[in-house]
């Protein structure tokens, strides 16, 4: 079997449960949106606090995973190096909580719920369990355990979904939707908790034996990687954060301000599409290029699936938004739709988001993970900036242009920089040729467009053949250069 297949069939075993899961949860969307439901304003309330937990999952597991990968491709003994991973994030996580749990009435009065402590404790005991089972989980990537891996991720899903359909089914109070947020947070704790009984034999025995040299050195490897995803979590969340309060200063009242970040969370979500390809894609890729950093045709085989990942997200981007008038029907209520505009340009964002996830090997293998935080920390001040600048003016439009802004500007980045500390030979021309007739095809759709309101069978058959027509473009100059043995395209076997 080639690398490259190899690589794809590990995404889709790995990438499966995260796929079907966030597919589960895009049926969560047109539940907690059907009129009789969340208003956008309340909505907003669960949005912001998702935000928080999405900071909080990025920084508790310290960037262990990626060192774990790094490390057990470098040293002999494997089981001495999750067990100074494991310790060094499970001592972290319940200090977090602890701190966390005492300061949560002064947490709650600072994120504007006073009367809702709970909301705090709760969040923090999200993350602190989802950072403590990152190391066992990545445990199974690494001994290759692809099915127990997907059973796992995949039941603490479908407990998740069940339990939400419970609360919005049966248990939903129009009259009291801060108890149905109450319930959802308490339902993804309690999903959290199964990869801590899925994963429990690769921790509960393990000796607290710690070695604290080689623990600084995977930190050192490991502290620049919590930066860069902190800081790019800034880029993907905080200004659903930032949005109430700009947009409070700014003379508007907090219910419309909520009801803003609820329509930009929902609309949102339709964007996300994207991000679920590229979730799927570095659960296999991450471990996949350090196995292959030492090989021969590396360099040509990194190039060769850049190719591919670039034409996939770009059908991505073309799919959802061009049959947008289907897709909008995930958020039941028209109460949602005014945000539907912003959905094309954060799709653009998330492609070129997905591109510098994948240049950003170059960092990871060259051991130099300060780039990547140098990076991340650029971008984050400039969304910052942008928010702060046009939301009180332009809401979350303001927001959905400063995304594709900072990701543009993070892969033009990381590729130069790559380029001259670990160079990979990537056909620049054919990144042009893919993204530029993708683009060229939404434009067409976007200014010739038959129905603007509804998608007619015309109009359906119009944007879909153009996709059609892009997918036989990429797999005839693929297939063409199939047997071309040149710098940049090696069909590596």
């Amino acid at each position: 079997m080639s690398s490259i297949k190899k690589l794809v069939g590990q995404t889709a075993i790995y990438g499966l449960p995260t796929i079907v899961g966030r597919l589960l949860n895009y049926f969560l969307v047109p539940l907690y949106t059907s009129p009789g439901k969340f208003k956008p304003a309340e909505y907003g309330v669960l949005s912001e606090l998702y935000a928080w937990v999405t900071f909080l999952i990025i920084l508790l597991p310290l960037g262990m995973e990626t060192a774990f990968f790094k490390f057990i491709n470098e040293k002999e003994d494997k089981d001495k190096i999750f067990r100074n991973s494991f310790i060094t994030v499970a001592v972290f996580s319940f200090l977090f909580f602890i701190l966390v749990f005492f300061g949560s009435q002064s947490i709650a009065d600072w994120l504007g719920y006073p009367n809702h402590v709970e909301f705090v404790i709760l969040m923090a005991g999200i993350v602190s369990i989802d950072a403590i089972t990152a190391l066992p989980m990545a445990k199974l990537r690494s001994d290759n355990r692809a099915k127990k891996f997907a059973v796992i991720h995949f039941t603490a899903i479908v407990v998740n979904i069940v339990l939400n359909l419970l609360i919005i089914g049966f248990l939903f109070n129009p009259d009291e939707p801060m108890e149905a947020i109450l319930l959802i947070l308490l339902a993804n704790a309690l999903a959290s908790s199964v990869k801590i009984i899925g994963t429990h034999k690769d921790f509960i025995g393990i000796k607290w034996a710690f070695d604290t040299t080689l623990a600084k050195q995977m930190l050192r490897y490991s502290f620049p990687l919590v930066i860069a995803g902190f800081a790019g979590m800034i880029n993907e969340t905080l200004d659903r954060v930032m949005m109430k309060p700009l947009l409070m200063s700014a003379g508007n009242t907090k219910q419309y301000a909520l009801g803003q970040v609820g329509i930009y969370s929902a609309v949102y979500k339709l964007a996300m599409i994207v991000t679920i390809f590229l979730q799927a894609y570095r659960y296999a890729a991450e471990p996949f290029f350090f196995s292959h950093a030492k090989s021969e045709n590396g360099n040509a085989l990194y190039v060769k699936i850049m190719n591919y990942f670039i034409a996939a997200v770009c059908i991505v981007f073309m799919g959802v938004s061009m049959n947008i008038d289907i897709f909008k029907h995930f958020i039941r209520s028209d109460e949602y739709w005014v945000g539907l505009g912003v959905v094309p340009i954060l799709l653009i964002a998330n492609v070129f988001l997905g591109i510098y996830i994948n240049q950003s090997i170059w960092y990871k293998l060259s051991g130099q993970t300060k780039f990547g935080a140098y990076i991340a920390i650029g971008g984050a001040s400039i969304t910052i900036l942008i928010n702060l600048i046009f939301i009180p003016t332009w809401s979350y439009w303001a927001s959905a242009w400063a995304t594709l802004i900072v990701y543009a500007l993070q892969m033009v980045a990381s590729y130069l920089l790559g380029q001259k500390y670990y160079p990979i030979n990537y056909n620049l021309r054919k990144f042009a040729l893919y993204f530029g007739v993708a683009l060229l095809f939404f434009l067409i759709t976007f200014f010739v467009d038959m129905d603007p309101l509804e998608m007619t069978t015309r109009k359906f058959l119009f944007h879909n053949g153009l996709i059609l027509l892009y997918i036989a473009m990429v797999w005839v100059i693929e297939r063409s250069n199939k047997n071309k043995k040149t710098v940049s395209e090696i069909d590596v076997h």
